[in-house]
């Protein structure tokens, strides 16, 4: 079953095309790596997936609910509760945590589930609290976000995603803002959801993780997708120029 399908997707600022002619599907419980040069469209691929974008045109339906459709050469939302039901399917990890400073961990976690899901406090800390335990952090419930490591914020970024229950998580660059050692944390973290068949669409530039975790790679530059394949495909049997030179000036760095 398809979660989320995008098609002929194209976006602009201005004069400057972000994105063009995106086409491409995520299935249930399928892993999707999205890698390419700064620039080439990725966050704003996400951005318009998530409601933070308006598209200019094309089509997005989430989990066969339609975010937007072409009518007429314009791009046409549907009504309020539509947009909200989507919204509520989807979870985003920001590459800068995005925490609420004056809040404690659980603060973080169970605001949204209280104030959105409407759950009772009761339901919202119990799953706080097991969230908590899988991101190895359940003695930090209490903590302050500056009293946490990069690392440790990230998790807890994740966790407040999990705690809305979302059909699809969607994570830029999660790692960017953090060194080596606390990369590796929520990489393992993103294993193991991986593993849990979580449906995940992640912007990352560690290549070997995605190598790794991916069911499918999507290499974008210039706005548009250049290559998309297993990554076996993508990294072992290249087909496009342009992702060979990604490739090559990547690893050699």
């Amino acid at each position: 079953m398809a979660m989320l399908t995008v098609s002929h997707l194209s976006k602009a600022f201005g004069e400057n095309p972000v994105l063009e002619d995106i086409s491409f599907t995520v299935d249930q419980g399928e892993v999707i790596a999205v890698i390419g040069p700064s620039g080439s469209g990725k966050s704003t691929l996400l951005r318009c997936i998530n409601q933070l974008e308006t598209a200019d045109g094309g089509e997005i339906t989430v989990c066969e609910l339609p975010l937007v459709r072409t009518e007429n050469g314009k791009a046409v939302y549907p009504d309020k509760q539509t947009l909200r039901e989507i919204r509520l399917k989807i979870g985003l990890v920001f590459q800068n945590f995005h925490l609420f400073p004056h809040m404690s961990v659980m603060q973080n976690i169970i605001e949204a589930p209280l104030r959105v899901l409407k759950q009772s406090r009761e339901e919202a800390v119990a799953t706080a609290t097991e969230l908590l335990r899988k991101m190895d952090l359940s003695e930090k419930a209490d903590a302050y976000p500056c009293e946490l490591s990069g690392g440790q914020q990230q998790r807890v970024s994740i966790a407040r995603a999990l705690a809305l229950k979302p059909e699809i998580l969607f994570f830029d660059e999660p790692t960017s803002a953090l060194d080596p050692e606390l990369t590796g944390e929520i990489l393992k973290v993103i294993r193991e959801l991986a593993k849990e068949k979580m449906t995940m669409v992640i912007v990352t530039h560690e290549m070997a993780f995605a190598r790794e975790v991916a069911d499918r790679v999507i290499f974008m530059d210039g706005g548009v997708i250049v290559e998309q394949g297993t990554p076996e495909q993508v990294f072992g049997n290249t087909q496009s120029e342009r992702t060979r030179q990604f490739l090559r000036r990547y690893h050699s760095e």
